[in-house]
């Protein structure tokens, strides 16, 4: 059964003449006989009386609901894929590690609702390995995520490289290291440190480090938010390795230390990542261009020297 048969048989079942069915449909009148003629010998039942004017019989009085429901769900399946293609999708999903969501992605929104009023926004927080993730199981559109090679390697992955960041030291001003100028890897061994939870690329890239250190990664507390870092190191004794993007804004908080850490500078790299039947929608597609084009152009200055 095919749909043109279906449609073959609505038009004659509309008209009540075989002629113009024809008409409606735009095609001749035998390519309507012989649709029909397909249908009624796959369902095995004459589907139209044939004397006079084309009247229903039994069969095709019960076939009739279930023909135009069945043409109408195509019909509107066929309807959302030309609005997709023509950008009139009605939402479109992102999930951003903390830092992009908190520093990169609010004046992209804003951009990006003003040429697509109508396009609902839906942002969500993840970690990287959870937004990739959701991406390749189709629950977001876009991930803003610490680069992963292994899950981003897929042919279907479409990646953006946005900017490299250091990652730095955080501590309270009270903390012994914090007197000290330049501090070393061999420094942070089994000195009690706030983490990110498991699922963060960030907490991954910092135990890789302490690993190829050889010395211990003492990891006192997991959270998943800047501000509760910000927030556990003021008030206590844990430091923590946090993005450079967030910890600009720290350098003037007089209870805070922020430090580097050479012999290696340890950096991460944030890309935008989707997929290659995504980026062919037009707000996806312009969704990715804005992003990379205003993340790069408005890095903070200090960021853009580390690249």
């Amino acid at each position: 059964m095919r749909l043109e048969q279906l449609q073959a048989f609505l038009a004659v079942a509309e008209t009540g003449n075989f002629q113009q069915a024809a008409q409606k449909c735009g095609v001749s009148q035998s390519t309507i006989s012989r649709q029909v003629q397909s249908l009624e010998a796959t369902v095995g039942i004459l589907l139209f009386h044939r004397q006079g004017n084309a009247k229903l019989t039994l069969g095709g009085d019960r076939l009739l609901p279930h023909a135009k429901k069945i043409c109408q769900i195509w019909s509107t399946a066929e309807q959302e894929l030309l609005d997709l293609q023509a950008g009139k999708q009605t939402e479109l999903c992102v999930a951003g590690i903390p830092s992009a969501c908190a520093y990169q992605l609010p004046p992209i929104l804003q951009r990006f609702s003003k040429v697509y009023p109508n396009v609902q926004l839906r942002v969500t927080t993840l970690g990287s390995d959870r937004a990739l993730k959701v991406l390749k199981d189709g629950l977001i559109d876009i991930a803003i995520v610490m680069n992963n090679p292994f899950l981003t390697a897929s042919s279907e992955m479409v990646v953006e490289r946005l900017y490299e960041e250091k990652i730095q030291l955080l501590l309270p001003v009270n903390h012994p290291l914090s007197k000290k100028e330049s501090l070393t890897w061999k420094d942070l061994n089994n000195v009690p440190q706030a983490v990110f939870k498991d699922g963060y690329g960030l907490q991954r890239l910092v135990q890789d480090q302490f690993n190829r250190q050889g010395i211990r990664l003492h990891a006192a507390l997991e959270l998943n938010s800047l501000e509760a870092f910000r927030g556990v190191v003021k008030q206590g004794s844990l430091l923590a390795l946090l993005p450079e993007t967030f910890l600009v804004e720290l350098n003037h908080d007089p209870d805070l230390v922020v430090r580097s850490l050479h012999d290696p500078c340890l950096t991460r790299e944030i890309v935008l990542v989707t997929t290659s039947d995504r980026i062919q929608i037009p707000p996806i597609q312009y969704f990715c261009k804005l992003a990379a084009q205003m993340i790069q152009q408005e890095m903070p200055v200090t960021l853009k020297s580390a690249l």
